[in-house]
């Protein structure tokens, strides 16, 4: 359509810059409206319903599956299991990913080498990580010992065998062990960016001013890191969040291990109640959001000031 000029009007050349991209997103935008968002909502629905099995009406029950789930002994236990791995899974991963980069900022020989056996692990599912580490970790005692518990029988180190994911106590602090090192390395990999990252007038200027290599890193290179920090902090804390394959890999739906993931299994496939399992997926949902969207807020602000 052309104006009596012979031009075309304003708003169809505006349309021209966007409606092509408008277009080649829009298949994405339909799916994750659908298969995200859509879903979450589905979620939420069945949650604040009282369809506790396979055969009642979706009913309002006035949000009482968020209470009353409290009162089931599973569930204040799954929740702390769950903090109990987020803590020691990311607090690891994170101090181990910062102790590869150091090493690798370094300088050592055959740095190509160590970055790919360190970042090999993250191509592994969670899946084959927690069969081989429930090998590893297997609780028999020395005398019938295999994986670590037998290297420790053998180097004469039969104190440090112990229950591993076992434990009633720290069971889950051993489960964290596989987490962290399949991550670590992606950890590494993003510190040792941001230390490449880091001007060398920087730390030359530190050294002169009398700084050890320490000190260096202490004040210098660390503090222009903490972008990385939190990024990591977010990505490694959604992960723990929510993890599943893993547990179930080593220790299947065994009460000691239970985690929110495991137990909205439960409720949904063999209790056979949609409502307490959307409740639990609702409370992992709520999680993940507060530890996601204040970082989102962050980044939109710090790209706005730049």
């Amino acid at each position: 359509m052309k104006t009596a000029d012979g031009t075309r009007p304003v708003r169809f050349r505006r349309g021209r810059k966007w409606l092509p991209g408008l277009l080649l997103v829009s298949p994405s935008i339909v799916a994750i409206g659908l298969f995200v968002y859509g879903l979450i909502f589905w979620n939420t629905r069945v949650a604040l319903s009282g369809k506790h099995d396979e055969v009642s009406e979706y009913g309002f029950d006035g949000g009482r599956n968020f209470v009353d789930l409290w009162d089931q002994p599973s569930w204040p236990g799954a929740v702390r299991n769950a903090l109990v791995f987020t803590a020691v899974f990311v607090a690891g991963a994170l101090l181990l990913g910062a102790f590869l980069a150091f090493l690798m900022d370094k300088g050592v020989r055959g740095e190509a080498s160590f970055r790919i056996v360190y970042l090999f692990p993250m191509a592994v599912s969670f899946i084959a990580t927690g069969v081989v580490w429930r090998w590893l970790m297997n609780p028999a005692p020395p005398e019938r010992a295999v994986g670590l518990n037998q290297l420790f029988d053998k180097l004469h180190l039969g104190a440090l065998a112990n229950d591993w994911w076992q434990n009633p106590d720290w069971g889950m602090a051993a489960m964290a062990l596989p987490a962290v090192w399949q991550m670590s390395g992606y950890v590494m990999a993003l510190y040792l960016a941001g230390f490449r990252s880091v001007p060398e007038d920087l730390r030359e200027a530190a050294r002169v001013d009398g700084a050890s290599e320490l000190q260096v890193y202490r004040y210098v290179v660390f503090p222009q890191l903490r972008p990385v920090t939190l990024s990591a902090l977010i990505i490694l804390g959604h992960i723990s969040l929510k993890v599943f394959d893993l547990i179930m890999a080593i220790a299947g739906k065994q009460i000691i291990t239970y985690v929110p993931a495991v137990a909205t299994y439960v409720e949904i496939f063999d209790r056979h109640d949609p409502a307490n399992g959307a409740t639990i997926a609702t409370y992992m949902l709520v999680a993940v959001a507060v530890l996601v969207i204040p970082y989102l807020v962050w980044s939109v602000r710090s790209e706005r000031v730049r």
